[in-house]
């Protein structure tokens, strides 16, 4: 299935749309850039269908609240979210929600355009499933007790030294601890890692999604 590849730069800082859509548009994605969430919405439910690159700290409504409202109102474009340095947290949440990746800014162009043509994906089929709860489990079964200790501090939204102190070692052996988990699950990115872990959390509990 072909589609025009249209991105939707959803921030409120003139100078991150214009950067965004010059590297975007270099690398064959159209774009329509959008000044602000509350304006995002307003065109969303009639706008062609594409994927959108949204900023989390914007005036009226924050990225979180516009990716909750696009859940509520039907609108199915898949979501790769921009975040300031140390907000994990918010990133967690975010994918919790739905979203296809994040972007720690700044970022290089490179991992702009991965997070994009992932994005475009899971839009040509919208049958794409999450990974399979069983092979998240399967893959989870390697890590040793410390380093599903970190994936959990992770998926809670804990930076490093939160999990260093809540188990009583060092920043630098989370550290040592998290690029172990990664190489064990073959993930490349912490978002990777944590789609696994949210796999995982489904297959203990099928309403997950329901109460989220």
């Amino acid at each position: 299935m072909s589609i025009e590849r249209l991105v939707y730069i959803v921030d409120d800082d003139d100078s991150v749309r214009r950067s965004a859509a010059f590297m975007l548009r270099h690398a064959g994605f159209k774009v329509e850039p959008v000044e602000s969430g509350v304006a995002f919405l307003k065109i969303a439910k009639g706008a062609e269908r594409g994927c959108v690159l949204l900023d989390v700290r914007m005036p009226e409504m924050d990225g979180l609240q516009v990716q909750q409202q696009m859940i509520k109102d039907g609108i199915d474009m898949p979501v790769v979210i921009l975040t300031g340095h140390g907000d994990i947290e918010i990133a967690v949440q975010a994918m919790r929600a739905g979203a296809v990746n994040f972007l720690e800014k700044p970022y290089e162009k490179e991992a702009l355009i991965a997070a994009m043509e992932e994005a475009f994906v899971r839009l040509e089929d919208s049958n794409l499933k999450e990974m399979a709860a069983s092979e998240a489990k399967v893959r989870l079964a390697c890590l040793t007790g410390r380093e599903q200790d970190v994936l959990d501090g992770l998926l809670a939204g804990l930076p490093n030294k939160t999990i260093a102190y809540d188990l009583g070692i060092s920043p630098r052996t989370v550290e040592i601890y998290r690029a172990n988990m990664m190489e064990k699950l073959r993930v490349r990115s912490l978002a990777e890692a944590l789609r696994i872990g949210f796999a995982a959390e489904r297959a203990e509990d099928p309403n997950i999604d329901k109460e989220s």
